[in-house]
Parts: structure tokens; sequence; C-alpha cells
């Protein structure tokens, strides 16, 4: 609120309860307008756990079998809308699950990371970046001869692909035949 009250859970100036704050600067980068629909609203779902009484971002779950309380019922469209977050970087990955019942747990990158939370797999706190989902990888981004698009990664220098040697170049020329021959019209 503006004045800084807090609405009474239940109050006439909105229904009670924890919400989803997701801020525009999210939803207009450019990470966010290029995700399937699977994968915006799974993201809705992974964010509609923070709760910052507790401060829990880093331990948030996308489990298939917390989601199918949710309505989910695709481990398919489970799995790809959660690569998708990931490769955006609007998720990260704290702590890697294993099979038979230990669940991975998220941070949303638009909210610093709980460091004090334990549990988190080793160097997942170090390498955490705020508002990663804002770095484009595509922005150095360069389109080559042959059309191939090439990113330039940090690591390394600048990468332009030349076309491979055994491609050349072929004119085409037009297939002459004799024009056809008309008949005269006779009345």
């Amino acid at each position: 609120m503006a004045n800084g009250r807090q609405p009474k859970k239940g109050s006439a100036e909105r229904d009670g309860g924890t919400f989803l704050a997701l801020p525009n600067v999210v939803l207009d980068s450019r990470a966010y307008r290029n995700l399937s629909f699977p994968a915006k609203a799974l993201l809705t779902e992974i964010g509609r756990q923070i709760n910052p009484q507790i401060s829990n971002n880093g331990r948030l779950l996308c489990s298939m079998s917390f989601l199918s309380s949710r309505g989910w019922t695709s481990p398919s469209t489970v799995s790809r809308a959660k690569k998708e977050l990931i490769r955006s970087h609007l998720i990260y990955e704290t702590v890697k699950g294993c099979r038979p019942n230990k669940a991975s747990w998220y941070a949303v990158t638009w909210l610093s990371i709980n460091k004090h939370l334990s549990g988190y797999d080793t160097g997942a706190v170090a390498g955490f970046v705020r508002s990663a989902y804002m770095n484009d990888p595509f922005k150095n981004a360069v389109l080559s001869t042959v059309g191939v698009l090439v990113v330039n990664s940090i690591a390394t220098d600048s990468v332009l692909e030349t076309p491979p040697s055994s491609i050349f170049p072929i004119a085409i020329s037009p297939l002459l035949s004799p024009p056809p021959s008309i008949s005269p019209v006779h009345l």
C-alpha cells in the first residue's frame, strides 16, 4: 500500500493471503516474452510458492508430485517448460534432485536468494546471479555469411564462421528452347 499499511486478510482492499509479485521489468523482458505458454504458466506455479515472511527463494519446488496437485498432468510438458525457464535464466537450480525421493530446489532470479538457508548444493549460492534474465545471450550475436547465428561466448574471442570451401557458386542459365511455332489462322 502507498501509505505503508498492509491490508488485513479478507479486507475490502483486496482478497487476503500472500500473492505473487511479478515485476513488470520481468514481464517486459525478452526472456519472458520469448517463453512458451506452458513455461509462463510454470513460472507462475513456481513463483506462487514465494513467501516473503520466511524468505524461501532457493527452496521452490517444480516436481511432478508437487505440480500434480495444481492440475499439471504431463511430465514431458513440465520438463520442457522447466528447461526453458532455466535457459532463459528466470529460474536457477539450487539443489539437484535425485531418485527416489529428493526433489530439486529452485530460485527465481528477480529476487535475491536466501543465502542463510541450509541444504543448497556446493557452489549454488556463488553461482546465483540476480537479474540474470536481463543478460540477453543474443545481444552479441553475429549473422555469418552462410546464415548461421553464432553467439559469442564470454570466455572466448569473437567467432565468425566462414562458409566451407567446398561450396562453389553455380550460375543458373535459363533453358532456351525454340519459340513455339504458331500457324497462321485462315478465315
